[in-house]
């Protein structure tokens, strides 16, 4: 590998390989005031969204399993994801923002990442 970065195995290569395909993303992905950027982070357990004006620096809406009104749930992690991309599309409408940059987070666009973003298309928010 370039860059004199280490040969990693299992777990961590996969974080590597995700990360790495984050920074390719985020290379052409950027968030404006008029077009923030909706950005998902995912782990095993949880998946976070958060709406960003990658400009100005700060978080115009956020949305996470870790919510009162989705932790708890009895479900499935799907279910859950979906459930976060329609609060995060409510909570963005809210904020003023119509329209969004997707932003995986370097993650497969299938699972729970595709069920966020179809959920908060249906909810009002455009990509």
């Amino acid at each position: 590998m370039a860059y004199g970065q280490k040969i990693l195995k299992g777990d961590a290569y996969k974080r590597a390989a995700i990360k790495r395909r984050h920074i390719r993303i985020r290379k052409r992905v950027s968030g404006t005031a008029e077009r923030p950027r909706l950005v998902v982070t995912r782990s095993n357990r949880h998946i976070v969204a958060q709406v960003i004006d990658d400009l100005k620096g700060h978080t115009l809406a956020s949305a996470s399993t870790l919510d009162s009104s989705i932790r708890g749930g009895e479900a499935d992690k799907s279910a859950q994801a979906k459930q976060v991309g329609a609060l995060v599309a409510e909570r963005a409408k809210a904020a003023g923002v119509e329209a969004v940059v997707f932003d995986r987070g370097g993650n497969q666009y299938a699972g729970r990442i595709a069920a966020l973003a179809d959920a908060a298309r249906e909810a009002g928010l455009r990509f």
